[in-house]
């Protein structure tokens, strides 16, 4: 039997009143207006500096994976080669940084000793971690494991930045949560003959503790940098 529409609970107002339903036209006119205001309200450096973050990401994570592994499958044996080229780009971030600094007056966190020494530890055990998953694992399987540092970034973020977690949010670490118990569960299926157990073992686990670090930078760089363009 079907309801009649007139009888359907209407929405209503903060003040009691209904509010009538929106038509998705409408949605996407408010979803405009939305993006415009947001984006009217930072320079356009912020967005240009994303974008420019945003594509350097996209590019460099699947290069670095399919480089390291072809590294590793063609005999090379070295573990801090793999780690120390995995950073060395990082003279192409301070040329579209250092003009910001001088032509926008924008200042960054100033460097101490701790600070200093924190990321060097991060970055160097996040890269070895990496260095061991791509020596014992295929890139498939390495680069799917890295994706966890999402749900990394999340509980960091939560606990560090005091982000919100919003159900879509859930179901992504769910749902990254579960291919990770799946490749384990299902080790044998991709694992090359040379490498015995506990290297397959030792990668899977350097992988995991690599996600976990690059989680935790995002957290703590994030921290750092969110007042830069307010």
């Amino acid at each position: 039997m079907e309801m009649d529409p007139s009888l359907a609970p209407e929405e209503t107002k903060e003040d009691g009143s209904p509010e009538p339903s929106l038509s998705l036209l409408d949605q996407l006119s408010r979803f405009k207006t939305m993006a415009c205001e947001a984006y009217t309200r930072k320079p356009a450096s912020y967005w240009v500096l994303l974008v420019l973050s945003i594509g350097s990401m996209l590019v460099a994570f699947p290069a670095s994976s399919l480089l390291s592994r072809l590294y590793f499958a063609n005999g090379g044996k070295s573990k801090w080669i793999i780690s120390w080229v995995s950073v060395a780009g990082w003279p192409l971030t301070a040329l579209y940084l250092l003009p910001s600094y001088i032509f926008l007056k924008i200042q960054p966190t100033p460097l101490t000793f701790k600070l200093t020494l924190s990321y060097i530890c991060f970055r160097v055990f996040k890269c070895c971690g990496y260095a061991y998953a791509y020596a014992y694992l295929p890139a498939s399987t390495a680069s799917l494991l890295a994706s966890s540092s999402l749900v990394f970034s999340t509980i960091f973020g939560y606990f560090i930045v005091k982000n919100k977690i919003k159900v879509s949010t859930l179901n992504a670490i769910v749902i990254i949560t579960a291919a990770v118990v799946l490749i384990g569960l299902d080790s044998d299926s991709d694992r090359f003959g040379n490498v015995s157990d506990s290297q397959y073992t030792l990668g899977f686990i350097w992988d995991i503790v690599g996600s976990a670090l690059h989680g935790l930078i995002f957290a703590d760089s994030y921290l750092r940098t969110q007042s830069w363009f307010l």
